[in-house]
């Protein structure tokens, strides 16, 4: 006996009758009844649930994050500008005692010379 070859309508009709029956097992598998995907979909929506925890407590760490750097910040910059306003307050009176020394001095000066020429 030798071999014979399928011809073209039993492959084709071969073909229609795998595809109907591959349709049929995957209806079956996804029926919205099946447990073994009400489980898969229960913890699909728990690991969702859970990145969305984890990217809401990030969220919140990087608020808190952001808030105490602001307040270091604007913290530093008061103590800056008081120091400079200290500082310049201290230049002011260091050239207000100076420039009274200067007059002082040049007052006496003055004195010095109305009093030799008095004589």
């Amino acid at each position: 006996m030798a071999f014979k070859e399928k011809s073209f309508s039993e492959r084709l009709g071969m073909s229609a009758r795998a595809r109907q029956a591959a349709q049929q097992q995957f209806r079956a598998g996804t029926s919205r009844d099946n447990p073994a995907l009400i489980e898969q979909r229960a913890r699909r929506e728990a690991v969702a649930a859970a990145r969305t925890a984890r990217i809401a407590e990030r969220e919140t760490m990087r608020i808190a994050e952001e808030a105490r750097i602001a307040a270091e910040t604007a913290e530093r910059t008061a103590a800056e500008r008081a120091e400079r306003e200290a500082r310049q307050e201290r230049e002011a009176a260091e050239q207000a005692a100076l420039e009274a020394e200067r007059k002082a001095a040049r007052d006496a000066r003055y004195a010095a010379r109305k009093a030799r020429k008095k004589k």
